[in-house]
């Protein structure tokens, strides 16, 4: 008797130790990678772009987690789903070594995908905000160009330019990591169409008239400095145009060189520069070009809207740190600014 109360006792401890290893072991690999194994760097990685698709699994994500080093193991992962009845949701989300199989799941579970914060400033070009996608992994660069260049599309919001360009507004987007190049699209020209209807000069006019007004926009965002100079330049601008005097932009100059010719951007417009042949070239055709050359804000927005009422036709930069410049009525008035200019500097 005394002998099998020794051998129930014995029996007793020894499943007891197999549960207590086996509960450690579960514990240990429910722990972080990077807690409590951080030699093994070359299968180790502090963050991961985890990307679950419509229709995924459990197990399926469990080998992709355990494959890049996010998790110590993949059986321990998927059991602790099923046991907890975690449902995971299609998405892209950022996970890293630091967080445990747990926290991965109640991740998933929320469908908390991670956001890209896309910041695009006054004045970029089509491709200048492409090359920004692409490199932020929001989108490739030429899907989104070739949207923008999308007839449909064109047509959809009634624009009557070739490209979306000059209607992609500039602001801070949050986008998940690829997102289609048509979401991102409508993103930004939704919002360009918001922002101007808060503009009741642009807000009702024809698709035709507010692509005048957007080309001029797009010119003046490339010309100004101070905001308060914005509706001034506009005003040289619009004077101009009404007696088809050329706008002698060099921003035009500068958008053939660099977006429709390809080449860097060049530290200043050459005279040869302004004798490229091209419609886009307002140093050879009066008139705007036939397309805006960037992305305005709502200060050339407003400017382009309501422009200053002046009989100026000429403005010159006086103040490069500070980005102020004078204005004259006659051409006489701005050479004469100019000598000034030059003596000052001497």
């Amino acid at each position: 008797m005394k002998k099998s109360k020794i051998t129930a006792l014995f029996i007793l401890l020894f499943f007891s130790a197999i549960i207590a290893a086996g509960a450690f072991y579960i514990y240990q690999q429910l722990q972080p990678v990077s807690v409590t194994d951080t030699s093994d760097t070359d299968t180790t990685s502090e963050n991961y772009r985890l990307k679950v698709p419509s229709g995924s699994t459990v197990y399926s994500v469990s080998k992709d987690l355990k494959k890049n080093g996010i998790i110590k193991s993949d059986k321990v992962f998927y059991y602790a789903a099923r046991l907890l009845k975690k449902e995971i949701k299609a998405g892209i989300y950022k996970v890293n070594t630091k967080m445990s199989p747990l926290e991965i799941l109640n991740l998933l579970e929320s469908g908390k995908q991670e956001f890209i914060t896309v910041n695009i400033p006054e004045g970029q070009t089509l491709r200048q905000i492409a090359a920004q996608l692409e490199r932020l992994e929001v989108t490739e660069k030429d899907a989104f160009i070739n949207t923008c260049y999308d007839k449909n599309l064109l047509a959809e919001y009634k624009i009557p330019g070739e490209s979306f360009e000059g209607y992609l507004f500039p602001d801070t987007y949050n986008f998940v990591p690829e997102t289609a190049a048509v979401t991102v699209l409508r993103t930004m020209v939704n919002n360009f169409f918001t922002k101007i209807s808060g503009i009741s000069e642009l807000a009702d006019l024809s698709p035709e008239d507010l692509f005048y007004k957007v080309r001029l926009a797009s010119v003046i965002e490339k010309e100004y400095r101070l905001e308060e100079e914005a509706p001034l330049i506009a005003s040289v601008f619009t004077n101009r145009l009404k007696i088809n005097q050329g706008l002698y932009s060099c921003a035009t100059v500068v958008y053939i060189l660099t977006d429709i010719l390809g080449r860097p951007h060049p530290d200043s417009v050459t005279i040869a520069d302004t004798r490229i042949d091209s419609p886009y070239n307002t140093y050879l055709y009066a008139g705007l070009p036939p397309g805006a050359i960037s992305n305005p804000g709502l200060t050339a927005l407003n400017a382009a809207a309501k422009p200053a009422k002046t009989k100026y036709r000429y403005f010159r930069l006086i103040d490069e740190e500070k980005g102020k410049h004078v204005f004259s009525v006659d051409f006489e008035d701005h050479i004469e600014a100019g000598k000034t200019i030059y003596r000052t500097k001497k």
